[in-house]
């Protein structure tokens, strides 16, 4: 983290279902002995899935109280600047879940709400029951976004991003290490992402990194390779860039394991000059999956 905002990043993000919440433990023993000003960075974490009681998951009024409450706890914070509802919840009514967002930065709680992987519908009828509640709305939207995760962002969501004016921060722009370039040869590095065993989520990913769309997608980041090597760039570096080019983009969320791969990371921002209209051109190209705009009807 100290590599991090001394390279100028200063936004953090976090869930309670990260390890358990251990996450949240550990970056705020960071806070505490980094001692940054609290005006200094942003912080913001998301809740859905806080354990396994039936109480502790979902976006009830009762656990996105409770859920913040013991997030804020555990990152030794008076507040987080943004709480997001991790994912939409078809058993809690809109009206609940916006007066408890709502509640909970009227208390001081949180700064800002927002949504993550939510379908763009349910974001505008929050957006919408809020104002007719005079209540709060949620202002960004947290989905994921990457070369190879372009539909939802670039399609679904046009009409709320150019009518609602939602902020976008993009999750996994590296497609869960994919884009890097580390498994283009066929192997799983011992200290990847990938190599981790008994974990349902890495399971999952690892299946499809061996599965015949996998090795297509290989094949497309391989290709990917030589453009950021003509470049100069790393792929890690093309891959983030061409997501910050997205001008819906306010930001992109990335992990790190060693303090290296942040720097790396970082440096996307110094690069998105180069991704020209051409390379914007080439990439769309190599990839095949820019979505089609929708249809008009009034004009065939």
């Amino acid at each position: 983290m100290r590599v991090a905002f001394d390279n100028g990043v200063n936004f953090f993000d976090v869930a309670e279902s990260h390890s358990g919440g251990q996450a949240q433990i550990d970056m705020g023993m960071a806070f505490r002995r980094l001692q940054w000003r609290r005006s200094e960075f942003v912080v913001a974490t998301n809740i859905y899935w806080g354990g396994k009681g039936p109480n502790d998951r979902g976006l009830s009024r009762k656990h996105i109280i409770e859920g913040l409450s013991a997030s804020l706890k555990r990152l030794q914070l008076d507040y987080v600047d943004i709480v997001y509802g991790q994912r939409p919840d078809p058993d809690t009514p809109m009206e609940e879940i916006v007066r408890a967002f709502s509640w909970c930065i009227d208390k001081g709680m949180a700064l800002y709400w927002g949504t993550s992987e939510w379908p763009p519908h349910l974001v505008i009828e929050a957006i919408r029951l809020a104002r007719q509640l005079n209540l709060i709305a949620p202002v960004v939207e947290q989905p994921q976004y990457n070369m190879f995760h372009r539909e939802r962002v670039e399609k679904e969501y046009l009409y709320l991003l150019d009518n609602y004016k939602i902020g976008i921060t993009g999750w996994s722009p590296l497609a869960s290490g994919v884009l890097t370039g580390k498994y283009n040869e066929g192997k799983i590095p011992p200290d990847a992402r990938l190599a981790i065993q008994d974990h349902p989520v890495i399971n999952r990913l690892r299946a499809g990194y061996f599965s015949v769309e996998g090795h297509r997608k290989m094949e497309k980041v391989k290709q990917l390779v030589i453009v950021a090597q003509r470049l100069n760039i790393t792929p890690s570096q093309l891959a983030i860039a061409w997501c910050l080019k997205n001008h819906f983009v306010s930001s992109v969320i990335t992990g790190a394991s060693r303090p290296a791969q942040v720097e790396e990371n970082v440096k996307a921002v110094q690069y998105l000059h180069l991704l020209t209209t051409d390379v914007m051109h080439e990439l769309d190209l190599i990839l095949g999956n820019k979505p089609e705009p929708m249809f008009n009807f009034r004009s065939s």
